[in-house]
């Protein structure tokens, strides 16, 4: 017999993303429930942003010891894999999701576990690892907050061949000796960071550059970085096949026929939505899709939300996090009566998945950046004036790190005289980036930040010499 239950809001998935928009309504007042497949706290917890994160920062703490004369002659080892596998299992909790249920019952948040699908408007079926299936009734809203899996070209051979994707990249328990890396994006770039500071000899092969969204000086930086770091950057080509032969070696074969040799192959290349088996059909919708949403992120009807990655909005969780705040908001408004600031900027949207999405790439160098770049405030009409800067040419960069090398860009709206978007690239710059944030979103005149005095000696700085190389 199936068991059913009734909720003002069903969430399905609870990666921070869903765990957001049920604390956000339980705090408006209203009951919520998640559904979890797999570990509480999603992929951002045990598969991506906090344990490849632990990956890269001991080898970045080393690499900042050794660029800093006095400190590097201290350094006498080279890095620890076994020790920097143990601490990246201890900031993916071991894979164990208690901690993450008991925040749950403690926001007091409901919590089935199995695979949830849709059934019909505001009606949810849970198939549990056991037990009889679960009907879950919405009286207000489903949100699904799913997220995404990663993509898996059609490469003859790919999938037979055992490939890692970025869950087996992020949870390894050995460091292969040779890894081949298959994309030239985030993941790609992070990972060929990671593995190669952990003694893989890595090859890259993008199909294009890398990092090919944000600005090309980016890119250049990072495929100079790894090259000097041992890494081989391929780009213009890919795989145009795959297998693993019986010792366990992978062969990719690139479009001439020359093939390049592998313990382990990882693949990321995109990621598609997580919404094949989510019952979609049901409400009219097409499986395998991507959940279109708008600004209060309502993807359907007066009843279903789609929040996170699902949307294909912006596909970071601290986006993710900021959709799930507005949607939760959002909801209450809706059912309680309130007034539904949906105006741009408004409490109850998201505007600044549009506008000003912020975005650290931990390679070596660090990206950051926010807004626009200088090609996609072309494309959008805008009339613009590009200014760059040498970070190392600045006090606190040449204090912080001995051969700083970095670049600084900010894109102005020339009409309107406030920034469109901003780009650091160097060691340790993923701290300069809220600043920027809040300069785009707040869209503060460049004569007002004059105003905005950077302390002396700090890479900060860099804030004063691009407003000086503006001109006043």
């Amino acid at each position: 017999m199936t068991q059913s239950s009734t909720y003002d809001v069903v969430v399905i998935g609870a990666g921070p993303v869903g765990e957001n928009v049920a604390d956000r309504v339980v705090k408006g007042g209203l009951s919520a429930v998640i559904v979890e497949r797999e570990l509480v706290g999603g992929e951002c917890s045990y598969w991506a942003c906090m344990p490849t994160k632990a990956l890269l920062r001991s080898s970045a703490a080393l690499r900042a010891v050794q660029h800093l004369d006095g400190a590097k002659q201290a350094v006498t080892g080279a890095l620890d894999a076994a020790a920097v596998l143990r601490r990246r299992d201890e900031f993916a909790s071991n894979w164990q999701d208690d901690g993450q249920v008991d925040w749950l019952k403690s926001a007091g948040i409901d919590l089935v576990r199995g695979h949830g699908r849709l059934a019909g408007p505001r009606r949810v079926e849970v198939a549990g690892p056991e037990g009889a299936p679960v009907e879950l009734i919405a009286r207000h809203a489903v949100v699904v907050a799913t997220g995404t899996a990663a993509l898996l070209p059609d490469i003859p051979g790919l999938a037979g061949a055992g490939p890692w994707t970025s869950r087996e990249a992020a949870a390894a328990k050995h460091v292969p000796r040779r890894l081949a890396i298959l994309g030239g994006g985030v993941v790609a770039t992070e990972m060929a960071t990671a593995y190669t500071a952990l003694g893989s000899e890595v090859t890259l092969l993008a199909r294009s550059g890398l990092l090919a969204g944000n600005e090309p000086f980016a890119g250049e930086l990072v495929a100079k970085a790894l090259t000097g770091a041992g890494a081989t950057v391929r780009t213009s080509t890919t795989a145009t096949a795959a297998r693993r032969d019986d010792d366990g070696v992978v062969h990719l074969t690139l479009p001439g026929g020359e093939e390049i040799l592998a313990d382990e192959v990882l693949v990321a290349v995109g990621r598609t939505p997580r919404s094949e088996d989510l019952g979609l059909e049901t409400v009219g919708l097409e499986p395998g899709s991507w959940l279109t949403a708008d600004d209060t992120l309502l993807a359907h009807e007066d009843w279903l939300y789609a929040a996170g990655d699902i949307n294909h909005r912006a596909l970071l969780t601290h986006q993710g996090k900021y959709q799930a705040r507005a949607a939760g908001d959002a909801i209450v408004a809706r059912v309680t009566g309130a007034t539904l600031d949906d105006r741009p900027w408004g409490k109850h949207v998201a505007t600044a998945d549009h506008r000003a999405v912020p975005q650290v790439v931990f390679t070596e160098p660090e990206v950051a950046s926010v807004g626009l770049t200088a090609a996609a405030a072309g494309k959008a009409g805008y009339r613009t004036r590009v200014v760059d800067y040498d970070i190392g040419s600045v006090a606190g960069a040449k204090l912080h790190a001995d051969g700083y090398t970095g670049t600084a860009r900010m894109v102005v709206d020339e009409d309107r005289k406030v920034l469109l978007g901003v780009t650091f690239a160097g060691p340790d710059v993923a701290e300069l980036l809220h600043s920027a944030t809040v300069a785009v979103v707040g869209e503060v005149p460049l004569e007002r930040l004059w105003h905005a005095v950077p302390s002396y000696p700090t890479v900060s700085e860099v804030w004063l010499r691009l407003l000086e190389a503006y001109g006043r």
